[in-house]
């Protein structure tokens, strides 16, 4: 009720008899506050917040942190981003079918400059209920009308090179209800549902994850093993039979890209045993991380980070990282690989860098090239210590100091080549040259009673 109405309605009486017309005047004025008060627009003609906590999905999502249901979760420092293409969308299930009488976007820096909103009744056939060709990003409040249980943003252009992203999507209206809830997933954001993962009939049931950041959708992310090829939107599963010495290669964009890596395992007996490698190259980030039926539960590969960060970046982290003599591994091949010092020719007889080991390996006594010690070939394939201590620049050191990770990599000369994936590693594990398993360094593991190996394939 207005201040004026409640001022005049708790006056103190009059100290003589008002006049007939002063009567008649303070009765209108009276009733114009009451009509005003009743004409004011209630704080809630918006209708109720419908969409808060409903179940959310999307065309594509940018990464495991940025899922669709971060759009209607009511926190504004959580948001859904989606690929970096046209066109995207993300919907919320309202549960029934609602009156709808505004929408709120509450967009990211990636916002659309054209996108529709658009309602259905079965998540199947939309109605476009509001279109625009001159998005400015923001907060962008809605005051439109529509019907249907499934409410959505379908973006046509993007007003960034990167995806559309929105802190929150908000359905305001009356009706709507509650969706069948969707079960709380097992795993975290970067795993995903490991819980769903079928029973293995074979040896072990392999599960490949694209972890791209929505640089490559389901269907562009391929798997090859053993004469099969397909996209994880194909086949994201493989019950893997007994096998040795096997590989798996990942491709990104086509089964014949030229983005490709892979992981290296024997299964048999009961035992998997299998690594991540980047003993000849790097191509891709790869993760895997093997389960159990005891609960034995280990991850190897790349960290999270290197999931996260562009290719772009990951090349000029390299570069930064390393001595001048390797920055050229991340140059010779780019975009496409960084490889190994021993595959460049700078390191080989007769290159610029040829003599990088000669000196030191033979103050240990070692008469190697520069290449073979990198490879561990030559008279380095028959002595893994002393190939991997080269490598590590600990050939000096009491042989208890060799198995001591504190001290590699201090000085040159060394393979920072692998120290590289060593520090991107998780829990520091690495394949970076031949004999990076010597004192447990690599990332091999090997465990009995196998059930699953999920492969996570970034780019």
């Amino acid at each position: 009720m207005p201040s004026n109405f409640l001022m005049l309605a708790h006056q103190p009486p009059p100290r003589h008899r008002p006049k007939p017309l002063l009567v008649f005047a303070l009765l209108v004025a009276l009733l114009a506050a009451l009509v005003v008060v009743v004409a004011q627009p209630s704080a809630n003609a918006a209708g109720t917040l419908l969409s808060q906590g409903k179940t959310a999905t999307a065309s594509s999502v940018e990464a495991p942190g940025t899922p669709a249901s971060a759009a209607v979760d009511g926190v504004t420092t959580s948001r859904w981003s989606s690929a970096f293409s046209d066109p995207q969308w993300l919907q919320v299930d309202l549960g029934a079918s609602a009156q709808i009488s505004q929408v709120v976007l509450n967009w990211e820096a990636a916002y659309a400059t054209a996108f529709q909103i658009q309602t259905s009744t079965n998540g199947t056939t939309w109605t476009s209920i509001y279109s625009t060709t001159a998005g400015t990003g923001g907060v962008q409040t809605l005051n439109i009308t529509g019907t249907g249980r499934y409410v959505r943003m379908y973006g046509t252009t993007r007003a960034t090179p990167y995806g559309y992203s929105l802190w929150e999507f908000q359905v305001y209206g009356t009706g709507g209800g509650t969706p069948t809830p969707t079960p709380t997933p097992t795993g975290d954001a970067f795993w995903g549902d490991t819980s769903s993962i079928p029973a293995a009939k074979n040896a072990i049931e392999v599960a490949i994850l694209n972890r791209t950041n929505g640089a490559y959708p389901d269907s562009q992310v391929y798997w090859s093993f053993n004469g099969q090829t397909h996209s994880i939107a194909e086949q994201p599963y493989l019950d893997m039979p007994a096998n040795s010495s096997g590989r798996m290669y990942f491709y990104v964009g086509s089964p014949t890209s030229q983005y490709y890596d892979f992981i290296e395992f024997t299964v048999g007996g009961g035992v998997f045993n299998g690594n991540t490698t980047r003993v000849d190259a790097w191509g891709l980030p790869l993760a895997m991380r093997l389960h159990s039926a005891d609960g034995y539960d280990v991850q190897v590969g790349d960290t999270q980070k290197l999931f996260t960060e562009s290719r772009t970046q990951v090349f000029q982290d390299f570069i930064n990282a390393v001595p001048q003599q390797f920055q050229v591994l991340a140059q010779s091949q780019a975009p496409y690989r960084i490889i190994a010092p021993g595959s460049d020719a700078s390191f080989k007889p007769g290159g610029v860098n040829a003599s990088y080991f000669t000196s030191y390996a033979q103050s240990v006594g070692v008469n190697e090239t520069t290449q073979y010690i990198f490879g561990c070939a030559g008279t380095m394939a028959g002595n893994p210590d002393m190939c991997a201590a080269l490598n590590r620049h600990v050939a000096g050191l009491p042989s208890s100091s060799q198995s001591d990770p504190t001290q590699y990599y201090k000085s040159a000369p060394a393979n920072y080549y692998a120290k590289f994936w060593h520090d991107n590693g998780i829990n520091g594990l690495a394949y970076g040259f031949p004999y990076d398993d010597v004192a447990g360094q690599s990332s091999f593991v090997s465990h009995g009673s196998p059930q699953w190996l999920a492969v996570a394939v970034g780019f």
